[in-house]
């Protein structure tokens, strides 16, 4: 068929652009139905033919036969003369089919064709495209890195399909360069102007969620669940993690022999410290791990604001806090508190007789009579108590606690 290899190429047309063969069949059917209605007025009467393995088509154009004069259509109709000088059997009321060769079309016609097939099956690429990306958002892909730009960076996936990975979705410390290796999860999928634009993520927690799965084969069969992650992409993240089977330690899982599952996981964020605790519904237990690995000594919790006071030593306080302030921004986002930091402070008790030579030694005597042998023990008392049972004046007594008092302020 002389088709000015309008579809000579069609098979492997197809299998570059991975469109199956029905919908190609159907693509290549509706364009060329198009251009009969143009030409004809209607496509009614036509049978379009496609072999998409060889890339050949036929057009078939069906007509009754009718009497010489009752032709009203010369598309729908012919005369039975002429009918019968191609095969003298056909007689009025017979049904005729003739082919309708390509290149009756005209050229311009065909020009046509061919940009609005090509039209049609670029359409049918970019909603082929969307609708894959759009079945993998929050899945890893890896891609080849094409192109490095300032404010983002081309991908091609396997099939050379454009991927974008932008400034603000990469770990701060991603440094990247033409033929590089990469691997991020979709994080969502746009069209815009009928164009689908796929954009990647490093950053996102779903990321690093995904990561696990692929090291720790106890998330993937669902032994182990994730419960919440939290992150500050290449500083830092916290992981919290919980076992349905008790044989299973779900933190011991998750970091591997000698760390040998998290240290893959680790790498692949740019060396971001990653803290795996073991999740629970107790609030104040779950505090607790999430500062990790500070030792707190008491716990203050207020239910309805929220917030959680933390008491800790001296030398806990820097690991609570943790450098930067990101431990403790990673906890409050855990366990979704605001937490404050306190040091506990210690203060040592000054025996009375150190006060010697500020209070007279009658009056410290008089108090040790009482059992008040320290400062704490006499600033403990009530004004009027204290001077009642030592037996001093009330300004005696408050001029002695004021000067205890100083000691410790």
């Amino acid at each position: 068929m002389d088709n000015l290899n309008l579809i000579s190429n069609f098979a492997e047309f197809k299998e570059l652009k991975n469109i199956d063969k029905s919908t190609m069949i159907g693509v290549l059917e509706d364009v060329f139905r198009h251009a009969l209605q143009k030409q004809y007025e209607t496509d009614e009467n036509f049978d379009v033919i496609i072999n998409p393995e060889k890339g050949d088509l036929e057009i078939w154009r069906n007509r009754t036969v009718v009497a010489d004069d009752e032709v009203e259509n010369p598309n729908m109709q012919i005369s039975v003369s002429e009918a019968k000088q191609i095969d003298p059997t056909y007689e009025v009321g017979d049904e005729y089919a003739d082919e309708i060769k390509l290149n009756s079309f005209g050229r311009r016609t065909v020009l046509s064709l061919r940009q609005n097939l090509a039209s049609r099956i670029l359409d049918l690429e970019k909603a082929n495209l969307y609708e894959k990306y759009s079945e993998k958002v929050g899945e890893i892909i890896t891609g080849e890195v094409y192109q490095v730009w300032k404010k983002e960076v081309l991908v091609l996936d396997d099939e050379d399909n454009e991927l974008l990975l932008p400034k603000s979705e990469q770990i701060p410390s991603d440094f990247f360069r033409k033929g590089d290796t990469i691997r991020a999860i979709v994080s969502r999928v746009e069209m815009i102007n009928g164009t689908p634009k796929i954009i990647l993520s490093r950053t996102a927690n779903e990321f690093l969620e995904r990561l696990f799965e692929q090291e720790v084969p106890e998330i993937f069969d669902g032994l182990i669940t994730i419960k919440k992650i939290v992150r500050i992409p290449g500083e830092r993240a916290k992981v919290a993690v919980e076992s349905y089977d008790d044989r299973i330690d779900p933190v011991g899982a998750c970091v591997g022999v000698k760390g040998s599952r998290i240290y893959s996981v680790v790498k692949e964020l740019r060396n971001e410290n990653i803290d795996v605790v073991n999740f629970t519904t107790n609030t104040q237990l779950m505090i607790q791990r999430a500062l990790n690995p500070a030792k707190i000594s008491t716990i203050t919790i207020d239910e309805e604001s929220k917030t959680a006071s933390v008491y800790l030593k001296p030398d806990q306080v820097s690991l609570a806090i943790g450098k930067g302030g990101l431990n403790i921004r990673l906890a409050k986002m855990l366990t979704g508190y605001d937490v404050d930091v306190y040091r506990e402070v210690e203060e040592e008790d000054v025996d009375l007789k150190e006060f010697a030579d500020e209070i007279e030694p009658w009056i410290i005597d008089a108090l040790k009579g009482i059992g008040c042998d320290t400062a704490k023990s006499v600033i403990a008392l009530p004004i009027d108590e204290l001077a009642r049972r030592a037996d001093l004046e009330e300004d005696t007594a408050k001029e002695v606690v004021a000067i205890l008092r100083a000691e410790f302020e």
